[in-house]
């Protein structure tokens, strides 16, 4: 079975542990740390417009999701205590997030070190919050 035919069985958020468990139709199941979810958000406020525009998302590590909105049957729109809200979650890319998890986080941390960032910091100049000043916030298509 191919990743896009899958659905979640079960979405659960753990807030104590800040993690989302998602349980697939094909037996899968994940446990994605609400950190992960937030700094590999497929909107373009953290992916960009483009390849090669992503913005490196730092002081993240204490993020809950406040909100979990159902998107069609195809996916979720998760709300974050930084004011982030504007990613959709497809089953799809849940899955790969899940399915590559390990190898996600280490590159995560290689790009923070080579940004001299934390994950507990946030980087100097950028609002904490997120802005709906860009014109991608809700219903604003972005993603």
């Amino acid at each position: 079975m191919k990743p896009n035919s899958l659905i979640p069985r079960s979405i659960t958020v753990h807030g104590q542990s800040r993690v989302l468990e998602v349980a697939f139709s094909d037996g899968a199941a994940f446990r994605l740390p609400f950190e992960l979810l937030r700094v590999y958000s497929p909107s373009a406020e953290v992916m960009g417009h483009a390849p090669g525009q992503e913005v490196l998302q730092t002081g993240k590590r204490n993020v809950d999701i406040t909100g979990i909105e159902p998107v069609g049957n195809y996916a979720v729109k998760l709300q974050f205590s930084d004011g982030h809200d504007s990613g959709i979650f497809s089953w799809d890319y849940l899955y790969a997030l899940g399915a590559h998890q390990e190898a996600r986080w280490a590159d995560y941390l290689r790009r923070l070190e080579a940004a001299g960032a934390d994950r507990d910091t946030p980087m100097p100049g950028r609002k904490a919050a997120h802005s709906h000043g860009s014109g991608c916030g809700s219903g604003g298509g972005c993603g």
